[in-house]
């Protein structure tokens, strides 16, 4: 019976061990807006990759070969923070283009289990992401889709760096570009 019990406990401690053992899972966030314009007059907004002048969180861009698959853009937020970027795929015809984040600069660092962890200015690791337009008549529908790590990758994640963290703050980004490029195209 003591052999039953000790087996049952070890079984019960690996359990439990596995399952609360696991990394990261990938999030995913997707916005989606109608704006009352024309596909053409929205595009002509967005479609140039060096230019995020109607993402209210950006202060200027470099880029270095414009809308060709690989160019590198480098963002400058007004809060002081960079990201950099890269163009996985550009579709002017079918008006979508897809990007990855590469680098981030810090935000901040913290201290979290005694070590000193860099807060990036987004918080998420592994960052993909596409735009795509659909004309509905005189209407255009604009996709925004991304998938993500948190940045924190191993287990027991500071808060500043969990997925509530890196979906709050994607969530965000995605709701106000829309939101201001669909001012921009529907003035």
């Amino acid at each position: 019976m003591k052999k039953i019990t000790l087996f049952v406990s070890v079984l019960l401690f690996l359990f439990t061990a596995v399952a609360n053992a696991h990394g990261p899972v990938r999030q995913k966030a997707e916005e989606e807006i109608t704006i009352n314009a024309p596909a053409e007059k929205v595009w002509s907004i967005i479609k140039n990759y060096g230019d995020l002048s109607w993402l209210p969180t950006v202060k200027s861009v470099t880029v270095d070969k414009g809308n060709e698959k690989g160019s590198i853009r480098v963002l400058t937020l007004k809060d002081g923070g960079t990201i950099t970027e890269e163009l996985k795929k550009y579709d002017d015809k079918a008006m979508s283009y897809a990007y990855k984040i590469t680098d981030m600069s810090t935000a901040k660092t913290i201290t979290h289990a005694g070590v000193e962890e860099k807060v990036p200015v987004l918080p998420v690791d592994n960052y993909a992401a596409s735009i795509d337009l659909t004309a509905n008549g005189d209407k255009t529908v604009v996709s925004w889709k991304a998938g993500y790590y948190r940045a924190y990758m191993n287990n027991n994640p500071p808060e500043e760096m969990n997925e509530e963290a890196a979906n709050s703050a994607v969530t965000a980004l995605l709701k106000s570009g829309l939101q201001n490029l669909k001012a921009l195209a529907e003035k």
